[in-house]
């Protein structure tokens, strides 16, 4: 992230940041969207209360330690103790991060990036995990993996940040560590009873489609907002932003072409966001031709992954690792290779500017990231698993985890009968082969 150091508080800036902390936090609701109606009926409500819950709990742990252990001074690994409960963060400016803001606003707006972040990963535990369970992993999670990393990464004297690798909104510490901390979870929790048994087929596609328009408005504050001040830097992140989307939209739709003669509405929304993860750690340090070439090439990165996984006992539920994980990890890297100077005057020239050295920075960065988070994860998970149950019982998966965990349901038995009875009507007429099904659920 570009810092302003300037002792005024800037009032133009001030507005639009605080937009882009309004648009962060929309974009939790919109991410419930996407997921919600990627998951079968009996789930929908404990899927997208996941993302919800997730922002509660962390901004109440970012309000009373996790902002101060993230950016207060400390070490190069983590932060001290001086905005504990947000003492010393107020209405003043700070000028080592962004001296035209209020201090406040400033940790406002980190802070919806560490609750994003945590349900960004319920995606990979649908159907399985308790919710108590999935909240106290969350608050451990953001304490001892996302605010060390934070700080690494953006923190004063963060030894990421003074390595010089370049993360303008959070490729590594948002996007890879979500990605990983999936793949981790995963493995720990074990597959679904009814994995590859029952196609998982979206409930709702039209939820899917909403929730991906609501992530792309809302990621203009992510991305845009990252620049911290209303000037031309963030101006270029909202049109990079844009650009990336757009060119993954359409890349991943010709690849559904090729591969199954359609375009599908689920992958379209899922090539959307792919652009959108991998264009964050670059928006701010690339050109608008650069950020077409980020999400053409993240898109069949990110689509061989998530066709990949299904041939695998992998049960990353929502493939958050290929969405998240693969196009932030293509997103970091390519940032070596086509940020420039003549964007950011405080970023770096990278490999197509003559500075091959960033390239390799850039793939450090990504590599200490995906060992610290998972090895990290695994320990967290291995000791919460100690004093606690992690998954619903198998009756609890059968019945439905969202009676289960919260003794509510999406729709009323009304609902699914009239459902029911259409659906017996149609495939007297029509008969969707598995393989089909199959092939909806991996475009998602």
């Amino acid at each position: 992230m570009t810092a302003t150091v300037d002792t005024a508080i800037s009032a133009g800036d001030t507005a639009w940041v605080l937009v882009s902390t309004a648009l962060v936090l929309l974009m939790v609701p919109g991410l419930a969207f996407f997921y919600g109606g990627l998951v079968r009926n009996k789930s929908a409500l404990n899927t997208m209360l996941m993302c919800l819950a997730a922002l509660a709990v962390v901004t109440v742990q970012w309000v009373l330690f996790g902002y101060s252990l993230a950016f207060a001074p400390g070490s190069s690994v983590i932060g001290g103790g001086a905005f504990l409960a947000f003492g010393g963060v107020g209405a003043a400016p700070n000028a080592t991060y962004a001296g035209a803001l209020p201090h406040v606003l400033f940790a406002a707006f980190q802070g919806m990036f560490a609750g994003i972040t945590v349900a960004l990963f319920s995606g990979a535990i649908i159907d399985r995990m308790r919710f108590a369970a999935y909240l106290v992993f969350g608050v451990l999670w953001t304490t001892c993996i996302y605010d060390p990393l934070a700080h690494w990464v953006w923190g004063d004297g963060g030894w990421i940040r003074t390595l010089g690798a370049l993360d303008f909104a959070g490729g590594t510490v948002v996007h890879i560590s979500a990605g990983v901390t999936s793949v981790v979870l995963a493995l720990v929790l074990g597959p679904r009873r009814e994995f590859k048994k029952v196609p998982n087929v979206p409930h709702s596609v039209p939820f899917t489609l909403l929730g991906a328009g609501l992530l792309w408005f809302g990621w203009f504050g992510f991305n845009a907002g990252s620049a911290l001040a209303a000037d031309g830097i963030a101006a270029n992140a909202l049109v990079t932003t844009h650009s990336a989307a757009a060119a993954a939209l359409v890349t991943w739709m010709l690849l559904e072409y090729r591969k199954g003669g359609r375009a599908t509405a689920v992958g379209a929304a899922t090539g959307a966001v792919v652009g959108l993860v991998a264009i964050t750690p670059a928006a701010g340090f690339v050109t608008p031709a650069s950020a077409l070439l980020i999400g053409a090439l993240a898109a069949p990165v990110s689509f061989l992954a998530l066709h990949y996984r299904p041939t695998t006992r992998l049960d990353d539920t929502l493939d958050v690792f290929a969405c998240h994980g693969a196009a932030g990890i293509v997103g970091a890297v390519l940032t070596g290779v086509f940020a420039t100077k003549a964007v950011n005057p405080n970023g770096a020239d990278g490999l197509l500017a003559g500075n091959a050295s960033l390239l390799g920075i850039q793939i450090a960065a990504v590599a200490a990231t995906m060992v610290f988070v998972g090895g990290a994860s695994v320990v967290l998970l291995v000791a919460l698993r100690a004093v606690m149950p992690l998954r619903v019982s198998v009756e609890s998966e059968v019945q439905g985890i969202d009676i289960a965990e919260h003794g509510e349901e999406a729709y009323h038995d009304a609902d699914l009968s009239n459902l029911s009875a259409r659906a017996t009507m149609l495939s007297d007429a029509v008969v969707l082969p598995v393989s089909d099904l199959g092939a909806l659920r991996r475009s998602a």
